[in-house]
């Protein structure tokens, strides 16, 4: 007699979902602050040739990071994280932008 096993689809999606990388709580908000920043003039993320702007972002990311604090109540390491992780998500579109 064969063996079958058999599948659960539901259970195999819940368990493809559960494996996605989870965005951690106010991390748009954080990217929503540093873009509009980057727009007004106030950092730059990107320097004319190219390259990163490291000082920009690490601005960026500190001011970003003070207002995950006010609005969270987060410890200054996990609004840090959050708001680096954002800094150099916008820095790199806005290079691959400036690319194109």
């Amino acid at each position: 007699m064969s063996s079958r096993r058999q599948l659960n689809w539901s259970t195999a999606m819940q368990g493809l979902r559960a494996d996605r990388i989870q965005v951690p709580a106010g991390f748009l908000g954080a990217r929503g602050r540093i873009e509009v920043a980057a727009r007004l003039g106030k950092v730059a993320l990107v320097k004319a040739d190219g390259s990163f702007d490291r000082a920009g972002i690490m601005r960026a990311a500190t001011q970003a990071a003070k207002a995950h604090q006010l609005s969270y109540g987060s410890t200054w390491a996990v609004a840090m994280s959050v708001s680096l992780k954002a800094a150099w998500q916008a820095a790199s579109t806005t290079r691959a932008r400036a690319a194109h």
